[in-house]
């Protein structure tokens, strides 16, 4: 069973399932540019909240060889957040204050008017690698699924080529299930690594 905080700011709700240390084994089966590379890995995923209207995010994953060494193969950072105009009251960008004090905090109710058709809300995740590639992701949260694809990949000259992905999480018998999509190395968008993940206490 999850249990949700219960002081949480109305804009994390919809996300309120994820929130906590995340960690399991997970696979890579992926194909490009002629070679086949699979193997198992450890991933370990965590989301917090520092009170604002975003998730806080980080996340590694890591195989350990034949040589008993820890071998990283990612670690990125970044913000989860549901999609909504900026407004007067919102800060930025960069240290720009907010033009009016916002009267009251954001409440469940304006939070429902975001609610797209389909029942689900519209989100946007910011995620920076440590290799400096930047994705923005955006999707849908819909109940304890949620549903992302890049709109955007921002890579340093010297990075290999990522031209897009999708990802999926979703909660399952307490376990969060993650799988990643990718298009790389010249290949087309297919499947890339998935993760079974437990919190952790």
């Amino acid at each position: 069973m999850i249990e949700l905080p219960t002081d949480l700011p109305a804009d994390l709700v919809p996300l309120s399932w994820l929130l906590g240390v995340w960690e399991g084994n997970g696979v890579l089966d992926y194909n490009a540019g002629g070679l086949s590379m699979t193997g198992e890995f450890t991933h370990r995923v965590s989301f917090s909240h520092d009170g604002g209207d975003a998730l806080n995010y980080a996340a590694t994953a890591w195989f350990e060889g034949e040589d008993g060494e820890r071998h990283n193969l990612v670690a990125e950072t970044g913000y989860w957040r549901l999609s909504r105009p900026a407004t007067e009251e919102d800060a930025g960008p960069a240290l720009l204050p907010a033009l009016r004090a916002r009267a009251a905090a954001r409440t469940v109710d304006d939070v429902e008017a975001l609610r797209a058709d389909g029942g689900g809300f519209e989100i946007e995740v910011a995620l920076v690698h440590s290799d400096g590639i930047s994705e923005l992701y955006l999707g849908q949260v819909r109940g304890p699924r949620i549903d992302i694809a890049t709109d955007a990949i921002v890579r340093p000259a010297g990075a290999k080529d990522y031209t897009a992905a999708t990802r999926m999480y979703g909660l399952v018998d307490g376990h969060l299930l993650w799988a990643w999509d990718i298009a790389a190395l010249g290949s087309e968008l297919g499947s890339h690594a998935s993760a079974r993940l437990a919190k952790l206490p």
